[in-house]
């Protein structure tokens, strides 16, 4: 690198001198070296040479290990600098370094290409997945952090408008960008997609009333009003009432979908309107994911996509599933798994389990945890409690009175299953309802279509489904999904995408330092960067990088980000 003269002749016969920062590179194409210019500092005779012997003097001063003759002779012009303040840089680096290592960035140029979008649409969305892990808010409190707060490499400022339309660009090419990606991560981590793991979770909006009803597919999406099939479609608002998983059924919600993989690597996440049922979204899960040309998989999910649908519908393809069976049901497999004699094999953890024999086509284990069984019986015994403590003297209570108590304590289903009421009215605690309890205290049951696998893998592969529950937890508590600060449809899915873009880094960087997200945000912080401003003109410089902060950034196989950043002369500042 150096800095060359340039001239130039004006029409009044006067040369024009102007310096140039250049470099030369090779051009494979004319098979020969030629300048490249780096940075214009403008005319000769405009330039203030001593205030370019100034800035040349102040950097080599923090370049050099040992003072060099300029920094000697220039040491004075460092104390000249004023401090305008810094912003944290650690954090958005190395999520800026992961997204580009995985691929993201380039993926997203790629599928933007040809599309009607202003050249930072890639830094505007990598900004708000970034503020997801590090500053969750609004967009407009994220343009505002982007622009004001912190560090966003090639995204010197942004606005709210310019993230609303970074966000519709998203969804135009959410399909496409998750399976690139997907397969972009399975081949950094080598990842095992042998068990992918399902379920949803719903998420509330403080709102009086819920979104107008229209026309919809069956997978929830919104058909066009001259579309044929609306005749056929159901009607429902994305913002609707249903089953609410925060136990918030007085507001309306949407339904979220995850799938994972065993090391907790969220795949893919879907959005349906909340009164949507569980039971049937499986399917459209694995219909989304059959273009992906995944290994052969094992569908691990909970119990309320068990139907006899599903799993004939998981089976196609030559997949199998683990899914649990709800013991309470009263289904004859249930009746029969648990009425078997046998013994029960130890597993890791304490879990013991056994194999039942019901059915030619399907396997059912048996799993017992003595731990759980212990936690069953301390929450049955204080429901029991209370349960006594409420029908306390109800046998003086008038007919009216008692049938009250009664209602009452049927809308508490952990109560209700406990209750008795005599031929004569009376009410009283059911013994036979505690010694059927009893018996399934730390139990629960597993069916499996593989015939390749121990029961100690069935019983351990569905253990893992706490993966998904751990995806959920971070995504409300960590990634803020909740509060979602939208009214719109689209934007509320793009939001729903942002989320899962940011979990996905925050869990390939727990997968690979082996360190919880919040312990890595917290030392990663602290790594600053700061603004000087001097008659040299202006630069930034980052703090010093800490032995916690560079064993993080070996980990993830990222170089440290170079000390001084943005040096600006005066003159051209000017």
């Amino acid at each position: 690198m150096y800095v060359r003269t340039t001239p130039r002749k004006n029409k009044d016969g006067s040369v024009v001198r102007y310096l140039q920062l250049a470099h030369n590179t090779w051009d494979p194409v004319a098979k020969r070296s030629r300048a490249e210019v780096i940075f214009n500092f403008g005319r000769e005779d405009a330039v203030s040479r001593a205030a370019l012997e100034r800035l040349a003097g102040s950097l080599s001063r923090f370049l050099a290990s040992a003072p060099a003759p300029q920094a000697t002779l220039f040491a004075a012009a460092a104390e000249s600098f004023k401090f305008e303040g810094s912003r944290p840089l650690g954090g958005s680096f190395v999520l800026d370094g992961l997204w580009r290592r995985l691929g993201i960035d380039a993926v997203m140029r790629r599928l933007l290409t040809g599309k009607r979008r202003d050249g930072s649409a890639e830094r505007v969305l990598f900004a708000l997945v970034a503020g997801r892990a590090l500053a969750p808010s609004s967009k407009l409190a994220a343009a505002r952090w982007a622009s004001e707060d912190v560090h966003i490499a090639g995204l010197p400022q942004t606005t709210d408008d310019a993230c609303y339309r970074a966000m519709d660009w998203l969804l135009e090419i959410q399909g496409a960008l998750e399976r690139e990606v997907f397969h972009q991560v399975a081949s950094l981590l080598t990842l095992e997609v042998d068990l992918l793991f399902f379920d949803t979770t719903s998420t509330y909006f403080e709102l009086d009333e819920a979104d107008e009803p229209i026309a919809r597919d069956e997978h929830g999406r919104a058909l066009a009003p001259d579309d044929g099939e609306q005749q056929a479609a159901r009607l429902a608002g994305f913002r609707s009432y249903g089953h609410s998983k925060d136990h918030r059924g007085d507001l309306p919600q949407v339904v979220v979908g995850m799938a994972v993989t065993r090391e907790g690597i969220p795949v893919r996440v879907w959005s349906w309107p909340g009164n949507t049922s569980d039971s049937a979204l499986i399917r459209q899960v694995k219909e989304d994911l059959r273009d992906w040309t995944l290994s052969r998989i094992v569908w691990v999910a909970d119990r309320g996509f068990a139907s006899e649908q599903n799993r004939r519908f998981l089976r196609r393809g030559d997949e199998h599933y683990i899914l649990a069976e709800k013991l309470r049901s009263g289904s004859a497999e249930a009746r029969a798994a648990l009425g078997r004699a046998g013994r029960y094999q130890e597993v890791a953890a304490g879990l013991r389990v056994k194999e039942v024999r019901i059915s030619e086509g399907e396997r059912f284990v048996v799993c017992h945890n003595p731990q759980g069984a212990e936690r069953d019986a301390a929450v049955r015994t204080r429901l029991l409690a209370r349960l006594s403590d409420m029908i306390e003297g109800s046998d003086r209570l008038s007919v009216t009175k008692r049938a009250e108590l009664r209602g009452v304590i049927s809308t508490k289903p952990g109560l209700a299953r406990f209750l008795r009421t005599t031929p004569g009215g009376l009410l009283r605690v059911d013994e036979a309802a505690i010694k059927a309890e009893e018996k399934l205290d730390g139990k629960y049951l597993l069916r499996s279509s593989d015939p390749s696998l121990s029961a100690a893998d069935i019983a351990l592969g569905y253990k893992q489904l706490w993966q998904i529950e751990r995806g959920w937890r971070d995504m409300k508590q960590v990634i803020d999904l909740r509060p979602v600060y939208h009214r719109r449809e689209d934007r509320i899915r793009a939001h729903v995408v942002l989320c899962w873009l940011a979990l996905l880094l925050v869990r390939v960087m727990e997968t690979t330092c082996e360190e919880s997200w919040p312990s890595l945000r917290r030392e990663l912080e602290k790594l600053q960067l700061g603004s000087f401003q001097g008659p040299a003109g202006t630069f930034r410089q980052r703090t010093e990088i800490t032995a916690s902060q560079r064993a993080i950034l070996a980990k993830l196989q990222l170089a440290e980000p170079p000390r001084l950043q943005e040096i600006t002369p005066a003159a051209a500042a000017s």
